[in-house]
């Protein structure tokens, strides 16, 4: 890793660049983004601090930013300690009971906490939720079609849920008083049964119950990448299909495509997947002309 300082930028460069920053700003003042937040980004110490800062910036220029947050690395980690292997289908983690209080243990304890904790210091008011919280986030045990089987042919994977309902007001009123919204993606049953969602799901169903007005997707690549490696920067239905058929888009990157096109085609005005890997990508993709992943346009 280079050593060497950053060349500095002149007082009249910075002024630039802040002005080059009004148009957005006036474009998406009071509008809600939802952002995903996951992969490099969550757990490289100076990224970490680099979104918390954006975020901050985000919320102090007027917008509305709701974060939901991942955390498979650190599942992964403390499941590792107490000797269980994960397993994923179709990009979907397999969730018996013990692997649930492991991930509710995770994002709901110590991932959450972290993000609320990093935003607080940089001078925003986080404020740490899971789905359970005034019972916002609804779901069902999800039942998850077999690959190549007939219609109906379902495999368990436990206690992983699909959404029913959301229930926007909790997140009205936390606007309402200026604070930012940390979720992680634990949902709770008609008996109170406690489900893991995948995070890039409840991302989407979020932006589109808000009408946010972007929805933006960290990942570890610099988007969506055709089977050479090229950035594709902007995807259609069609495109998708195609990527998917081909099997371009496969694993982790299905329910994080399939989230953002339905957030689309439901009148999120635009969703991005961007590279979390990049400093400060957030200002960089909301706040500037140069994008730093791949656009899902709904047609």
């Amino acid at each position: 890793m280079s050593t060497d300082a950053p060349t500095p930028i002149s007082p009249a460069r910075k002024a630039g660049i802040l002005a080059e920053a009004l148009p957005y700003i006036k474009r998406f003042f009071d509008k809600t983004i939802v952002i995903k937040y996951g992969g490099n980004a969550m757990t490289d110490p100076h990224l970490k601090d680099c979104f918390a800062r954006d975020v901050v910036l985000l919320k102090l220029v007027g917008l509305n930013p709701v974060v939901v947050h991942g955390g498979g690395p650190q599942i992964e980690n403390l499941l590792t300690r107490v000797g269980k292997k994960g397993e994923f289908i179709q990009g979907m983690r397999v969730t018996d009971a013990e692997t649930m209080e492991v991930v509710e243990m995770v994002l709901g304890g110590q991932v959450n906490k972290e993000i609320v904790n990093l935003i607080n210091q940089h001078g925003g008011k986080a404020v740490g939720l899971t789905g359970k919280d005034a019972r916002f986030i609804r779901a069902k045990k999800l039942l998850m079609q077999k690959t190549g089987a007939p219609l109906g042919d379902v495999v368990d994977i436990g206690q992983v849920g699909e959404i029913t309902q959301i229930d926007p007001s909790l997140i009205s009123f936390l606007d309402q008083g200026d604070f930012i919204p940390v979720i992680a993606p634990i949902g709770v049953g008609e008996d109170g049964e406690t489900y893991n969602i995948n995070a890039d799901v409840v991302a989407g169903k979020l932006a589109e119950i808000l009408k946010a007005e972007k929805l933006v997707l960290l990942t570890n690549t610099p988007g969506v990448l055709d089977q050479s490696g090229k950035l594709l920067t902007g995807l259609t239905p069609k495109d998708i299909d195609a990527l998917v058929e081909d099997g371009t888009l496969s694993g982790g990157m299905l329910p994080k495509i399939g989230s953002a096109l339905d957030a689309a085609r439901s009148g999120v005005n635009s969703v991005h997947i961007i590279d979390g890997r990049v400093e400060h990508c957030l200002l960089l993709e909301i706040l500037t002309d140069h994008g730093v992943g791949t656009m899902i346009k709904s047609r």
